[in-house]
């Protein structure tokens, strides 16, 4: 086989293999415009290596001017074909420079099918032999044709298109691709239009051979794509990775992550994200298929804050019910930013959405729990209302009525007067009684005055006595001065408690402790009656227990409540005395009350 079929068949299997492959690259990826560009500028190049094998196998004048006729379509595509690669590739060129080579290029080969046999000559008048590479090949000789000085412009506009390039991207501080594609580029472009001028004006006799000059041309472009496709390789392991990594994050940080392809209307989530809306991990996902698992009565907000965020390229965040496939339901939080291009067109929106039913449900349970609270806080007023209202303001009138009638008709004996002086005084001390007795339970002032173990004592022996329910009071080194919060704290689960024993428990009595140990006060608090079942008291929310437990969080406390039916019920507190306040405490106590043995010394000097 000889060198020329050999070298020649090379040059087109290559430039054909490496076609095909980037055709296939762009069929996968419509949006890849380069590659289709280097596919034809390589497809073009072999179809020239085929018209100049043609060429110089061919050896009668009609075949050398129709090997030259058609090979100015290869060349045409070549030339296009590259213009198109530097601009969009390259994002090089002047746009009139590469106007003019693709005008000017047209217009030669327009006038190649006009002219007979071709551009180049307009008469073969005899096909000459001569010694190529070791062998015999063919070219033609006869009348030239002067228009194929337009397709010589062609090329020298070419290579002004691409030194002017080449010199863009330099000046850009890109000098690898400006080295090696441009300076390929422009070598073998000013090489292949010196060796074509040569050639058509017979100044040194050879054959066509611009297919050799620009395969480093195609080759040079081959791997500059291949470079790109090394990257976006090398950035698609870093894109996993990085997905990795958020997935675990947000797996760890328990929301999904999203994003909605605006263009092609594909929804790509996170296997979380997957989860929450009832999605297969393969499933494709459109917006429609996310619209329709929200509930009906949230959809149309939902649908609003979507179309409001892609219009004003604003936040978006919204909050909804989701409908998974097995009726089930889950509250969820989405928040997310929409991206344009280059152009300002909205293309993508990315976010993240977080299950916050357990946040709904707590949010339920206290509106509930807080109605509870405003209703019990009113039952209390309206309970003490009444005793004021239905008792105490009427026995006040009944008294101004038996004063006036005392002042009107008085008895004649000064027994009867005390007498009845001493009826209406009584009566009055009882009235004082009753409105002390509503003003503790609206705050007890004993707290300030008489200290916490003195007024739970007090408050135990008059609540035992109302309700005839033996109570057991017993109190351990309880300082007299302790932090207001904390005493009131105190005794108010001792109240709540004993209250609820009374009430509900069927105790006939209880026990009450308290005692101090190092930084910290202990508060029990136990009674013989049938006790519950914490975890039902829990479920429904009690509010007896429910604000005990809120109290003693107040003051950094903790409360245990253990109680099983049938077996009576034990609640147990724990607070902590902060260290400035039990160290004053401590010194009130050394410098307040004086011993039995020194109790008298105060009087000696006075």
């Amino acid at each position: 086989m000889s060198w020329v079929t050999i070298i020649w068949s090379m040059v087109a299997s290559a430039c054909l293999t490496l076609a095909a492959v980037n055709l296939l690259v762009w069929c996968k990826k419509r949006t890849a415009w380069a590659n289709l560009l280097f596919s034809l500028t390589a497809a073009a190049t072999a179809a020239l290596a085929a018209c100049e094998f043609w060429m110089m196998r061919a050896e009668t004048p009609t075949a050398v001017g129709a090997a030259i006729r058609w090979g100015h379509l290869p060349f045409w595509a070549l030339m296009i074909s590259l213009v198109g690669f530097v601009r969009i590739h390259m994002r090089a060129g002047r746009p009139w420079l590469a106007w003019a080579v693709c005008v000017v290029r047209t217009f030669s080969l327009i006038l190649n099918f006009l002219f007979t046999p071709n551009l180049n000559f307009r008469e073969i008048t005899a096909v000459r032999q001569i010694r190529f590479l070791g062998e015999s090949v063919f070219i033609g000789e006869g009348v030239r044709n002067p228009w194929m000085l337009v397709g010589q412009a062609s090329l020298l506009l070419l290579v002004v298109f691409v030194v002017d390039s080449t010199l863009t991207i330099w000046r850009r501080g890109d000098e690898r691709r400006a080295r090696f594609l441009g300076g390929t580029m422009v070598f073998f472009t000013v090489a292949s239009t010196g060796q074509i001028v040569l050639a058509l004006w017979g100044i040194t006799p050879m054959p066509f051979t611009m297919s050799l000059f620009f395969m480093p041309i195609v080759v040079a472009m081959g791997l500059e794509l291949s470079g790109e496709v090394l990257r976006a390789a090398q950035l698609s392991d870093d894109l996993r990775e990085s997905e990795a990594r958020m997935t675990l994050a947000s797996e760890a940080a328990g929301f999904g992550v999203w994003m909605w392809s605006i263009d092609r209307n594909q929804v790509w989530g996170s296997e979380r994200w997957l989860r929450l809306f009832g999605f297969a991990h393969d499933a494709s996902v459109t917006l429609e298929n996310v619209i329709q698992r929200i509930h009906p009565d949230d959809r149309e907000a939902a649908e609003r804050a979507v179309r409001r965020a892609v219009t004003d390229r604003s936040e978006y965040a919204a909050e909804y019910r989701v409908v998974l496939p097995d009726n089930t339901q889950r509250w969820v939080a989405a928040r997310g930013r929409v991206y344009p291009d280059t152009q300002g067109k909205p293309v993508r929106m990315m976010g993240a959405t977080i299950d916050i039913t357990e946040r709904h449900r707590a949010e339920a349970a206290a509106r509930e729990l807080g109605g509870r609270l405003i209703n019990a806080q009113e039952d209390e007023r309206r309970r003490m209302a009444r005793d004021l209202h239905d008792d105490l303001i009427q026995r006040l009138a009944l008294i101004s009525v038996e004063l006036d009638m005392f002042g009107q008709r008085p008895p004649a004996q000064p027994e009867a007067i005390a007498g009845r002086m001493r009826e209406l005084s009584g009566a009055v001390e009882s009235m004082a009684s009753d409105v002390h007795r509503l003003a503790h339970q609206l705050h007890p002032a004993k707290l300030e005055q008489l200290g916490l173990a003195t007024t739970v004592r007090g408050f135990c022996k008059e609540l035992a006595a109302a309700h005839e329910f033996a109570i057991h009071f017993e109190s351990h080194d309880v300082p007299r001065a302790l932090p207001d919060d904390v005493a009131l704290c105190l005794y108010r689960i001792t109240q709540e408690a004993l209250q609820n024993a009374i009430k509900h428990s069927g105790a006939t009595g209880a026990k009450v402790g308290l005692a101090a140990s190092e930084r910290e006060l202990h508060l029990t608090v136990t009674d013989d009656g049938h006790g519950f079942d914490p975890e039902a008291i829990d479920a429904r929310g009690s509010l007896g227990i429910v604000s005990m437990r809120e109290r003693a969080r107040m003051v950094r406390g903790r409360i245990s409540v253990q109680s099983r039916p049938g077996e009576g019920t034990r609640i147990e507190v724990r607070v902590p005395i902060p260290p400035p306040a039990a160290e004053a405490d401590e010194s009130l106590e050394r410098t307040t009350i004086p011993s039995a043995k020194n109790a008298k010394s105060p009087k000696r000097n006075l």
